[in-house]
């Protein structure tokens, strides 16, 4: 196998196995991994525009949140508005329920990060974010990530 090959399917490997994780995780509350992302951007930025929430989504496609808002909608998670200030603008808000499974999440997502630093643990990991930064940092994904750590 070629090493390019390699690298790849090994990074695929980890995306699936920490979301096949995530998602079992998640699975008592009733959201996806999807849905949790949004959840925890509107927790920590909220309120944000459709726009702003594509922008920063990093799990699946900006290109059209609104499908994946109006399944949470629909859940109860969150509410769409007009903004009153300019009645085009659309702002999504976390519901009370919303905000509640928001913070189940925040909790899930720190024990899965505690895993991954323990396995991490003497790893050269700067070695390895610089390469995949290097991979996907001119790519819409690397580019949604970008501007999440530009906030930080």
């Amino acid at each position: 196998m070629r090493r390019a090959e390699h690298l790849r399917f090994a990074i695929l490997a980890a995306q699936r196995e920490g979301n096949r994780a995530l998602a079992q995780a998640l699975k008592p509350l009733g959201v996806t991994p999807s849905q949790a992302e949004v959840l925890r951007l509107l927790q920590q930025r909220g309120p944000l525009s459709l726009n702003g929430i594509g922008q920063l989504l990093v799990c699946e496609s900006g290109n059209s949140p609104s499908r994946l808002v109006d399944r949470m909608v629909g859940l109860g998670l969150v509410d769409r508005r007009t903004a009153a200030e300019d009645r085009r603008h659309i702002e999504v808000t976390l519901t009370p329920e919303g905000v509640r499974v928001a913070t189940a999440v925040a909790e899930i997502e720190q024990n899965l990060y505690a895993m991954i630093d323990t396995v991490a643990e003497g790893h050269d990991t700067d070695a390895l974010l610089n390469f995949i930064h290097s991979f996907v940092d001119d790519l819409p994904s690397g580019q949604a990530l970008a501007r999440r750590l530009d906030d930080e």
